[in-house]
């Protein structure tokens, strides 16, 4: 017994030392969640539940075609941004909601609400010096607090929609690049396709035909990429790399840059 609270520490810091790529426990309400098998297209014909200009708006202004973000800019901003995300909380996603419109909803508001999270504790040299950043419930939808876990690992992982992992962006340089524009219902494919294949093209891949030095994002998340409904990261990234990886290529994972992806 007297080793135990040397173990609990442990544990604690363990559980405490989150990343993006950390599972978290969900417990929302199922008007925020979709089938996950239901078909994603672009021409869905449902009636558009959110308006997204204030957030393309911002977008536009402040994240240049790199990715990289005003996050100054964005700060004179933070009223509007504050705006959006109210608007957001109150007209959250129910059963009406077609897969577009909820997807294009999750990505604007784990966005949005990682840009605030910079701006509220700017200047910051990574999001990783933030206290808790990802477990945090500091995420109103409706009546309820959440987490950007929440968001990503307790809805969007569960709409089996793999491409997600390359539109939400988690303010470091390896990420994914933010799109400086709003992902909305009626464009969702065709931006999915665009920012995947970016990514996967990008420098933060290493990709020849024997070997792939990749983003630790394929570590983290392997099992999210499915081919024909088979687990299969290899023939995920064939589908939009440049270079096509052999089957028996040798694998190995990139070290990550948690540095803010701020403009100069």
């Amino acid at each position: 017994m007297k080793n135990l609270p040397c173990l609990t520490t442990i544990l604690f810091l363990l559980f405490s030392f989150n990343s993006c790529a950390t599972f978290s426990s969900v417990g929302l309400d199922n008007q925020y969640i979709i089938d996950g098998n239901s078909h994603l297209t672009s021409t869905d014909n449902s009636t558009i539940k959110i308006n997204h200009n204030t957030w393309n708006e911002l977008l536009k202004k402040h994240v240049q075609n790199n990715g990289l973000v005003d996050y100054i800019g964005f700060s004179k901003d933070e009223a509007k941004l504050n705006d959006y995300l109210k608007m957001l909380s109150l007209n959250h996603p129910n059963s009406t909601w077609s897969k577009p419109e909820i997807l294009a909803y999750y990505i604007n508001l784990y966005n949005a609400a990682t840009i605030k999270l910079i701006i509220e504790n700017y200047p910051v040299k990574s999001i990783k010096d933030i206290s808790r950043p990802w477990s945090k419930n500091r995420v109103l939808i409706g009546s309820e607090m959440i987490s950007l876990n929440n968001i990503e690992h307790g809805i969007l992982r569960k709409m089996n929609e793999p491409r997600i992992h390359f539109a939400l962006n988690c303010a470091s340089i390896s990420c994914p690049k933010l799109l400086n524009e709003a992902f909305t219902a009626d464009k969702i494919q065709q931006q999915l396709e665009q920012v995947t294949n970016e990514f996967i093209n990008s420098k933060e891949n290493n990709i020849s035909i024997s070997e792939a030095k990749i983003s630790s994002i394929f570590k983290w998340y392997k099992n999210d990429f499915i081919v024909n409904e088979k687990k299969d990261l290899i023939g995920f990234i064939n589908q939009y790399s440049k270079v096509k990886i052999n089957s028996n290529a040798t694998i190995s994972y990139l070290d990550y840059n948690w540095n803010l992806n701020e403009k100069n």
